[in-house]
């Protein structure tokens, strides 16, 4: 009798939540292993914004979603934890409710392993109370804990109730949970050089199937002082742009999918061997698609020829880090771009079709020290090139360079408290960049 893995995808608890084409892809990918080696997956998703039972609960605010496949999250106002009491702002629970949730498990088949994966390190709360409603209606299951949060604060990690935590591509763990729980062998094991060894993610199994994720690489050739992708892959890879071609053909004809999101902020990196031939190859093909980029895209790879294939191959919604215009925060952030090249870049891309509202253009803001007077010039600059400016607060993230020096300048113990890494609470504000001036640039930029 074949064993099965119920992989659970849990709530956001938070202030505000917005679905920008999340998906959990990690997951999703693991799903798909499991079945190549022989096992039954069962999957529930606690953000499925279109339960059908969310229709008859009450207290649930429900919503509507873009025919693009973004939205709101069904929410559901909660209890702030202890330690947010003094944050006047309400605290909720997005995606389905509690009652829903045990149902979902009640129904599901017992299984023998539990996998429940993890994003950012503050919304940890929704995390902890899955993997407690899940022990008690499976109490004698195994419950792995795996990704990003579980990953960057591996210690905290273990306050979460899951039997084991993982760190890392959750696929490297997959021989050791098939030997220590199945006394299996791996049928198969993916080449850990090789992306296009993954078999495709699982994506059937998601409940609201109105867009799909695409992997075109992992990991970052940069090491941006704020980011944590170094922390998160061992190495920067890519994809065979063909093969990303074929499996975003694939999702099209058997699932109908035109809706496609590219979380990739190295998509542009190495353009002549891998961007241009995949955009390329969709033009080529005639795919009536719509790709979506919300991340960061490198802006500095941006050339008149790209420009040109990215509005021909169907991309709507282009993102791109910038972070400031202050060429020392610039240099001390990473040094992967300058004023001339995003001047040259918005020119390229609005030559090609694009208007100025089309181009994000994501600023930082909190970093530590960083004045109000920065952000204020940088959103100026942005809007004075054709863009449109996108304020994205910076989240203090153990492990990389700025951590050190946002532990120092922070009024709340980050080190201690995975909530205080939350970027809505502006955790690096002083009195050079107070929430009172942050909401006037919020409001600054986006004037227009």
């Amino acid at each position: 009798m074949k064993k099965s893995v119920l992989l659970i995808n849990p709530w956001i608890y938070d202030f505000a939540a917005y679905d920008l084409w999340i998906k959990p892809l990690g997951l999703l990918y693991l799903a798909s292993l499991f079945r190549k080696n022989g096992y039954h997956v069962h999957f529930i998703d606690c953000l499925n914004a279109c339960h059908p039972q969310l229709k008859s609960d009450a207290g649930v605010k429900l919503v509507k979603r873009s025919i693009k496949g973004h939205g709101k999250f069904p929410q559901e106002r909660i209890p702030k934890p202890h330690s947010l009491r003094e944050i006047k702002r309400n605290y909720n629970r997005y995606g389905i409710t509690p009652d829903i949730f045990v149902n979902e498990l009640k129904s599901s088949v017992t299984p023998d392993l539990i996998l429940v994966t993890s994003v950012m390190t503050y919304w940890y709360p929704g995390v902890f109370e899955v993997i407690r409603i899940t022990k008690q209606t499976f109490p004698a299951i195994p419950i792995v804990l795996g990704g990003i949060y579980a990953t960057l604060c591996p210690e905290h990690a273990l306050q979460s109730g899951a039997d084991i935590t993982v760190a890392g591509s959750g696929e490297k763990h997959i021989p050791l949970l098939l030997h220590d729980f199945f006394g299996d062998d791996p049928v198969y094991v993916p080449d850990p050089d090789d992306l296009d060894s993954m078999p495709y993610p699982a994506l059937d199994l998601m409940p609201l199937k109105d867009q799909f994720p695409i992997l075109t690489s992992r990991g970052c050739p940069y090491n941006c002082t704020y980011c944590a992708s170094q922390l998160l892959t061992d190495r920067f890879k890519q994809r065979d742009p063909a093969k990303v071609v074929d499996e975003i053909d694939f999702w099209h004809k058997h699932f109908g999918i035109s809706q496609f999101s590219i979380y990739d902020d190295a998509l542009l990196v190495n353009p002549e061997e891998m961007v241009i031939p995949m955009l390329t190859e969709i033009i080529r093909r005639k795919l009536a698609c719509q790709f979506h980029c919300p991340n960061g895209l490198h802006i500095f790879q941006i050339t008149p020829e790209l420009s040109k294939l990215m509005h021909m191959a169907g991309f709507a919604t282009i993102r791109f880090g910038f972070e400031s215009s202050n060429p020392m925060t610039q240099l001390s952030s990473g040094g992967k771009v300058n004023n001339d090249q995003l001047q040259a870049a918005i020119r390229h891309l609005t030559d090609a079709g694009y208007k100025s509202e089309d181009i994000g253009i994501y600023l930082l803001c909190g970093l530590p020290g960083q004045e109000a007077a920065e952000v204020r010039d940088s959103i100026r600059y942005v809007q004075s090139c054709g863009a449109r400016p996108i304020i994205a607060e910076y989240s203090p993230i153990p492990g990389t360079a700025l951590w050190e020096s946002a532990v120092k300048g922070s009024c709340f113990d980050l080190r201690g408290e995975p909530l205080f890494h939350n970027n809505s609470l502006l955790p690096c504000r002083s009195e050079k960049l107070t929430s009172e001036m942050y909401e006037n640039l919020k409001m600054m930029a986006r004037a227009r």
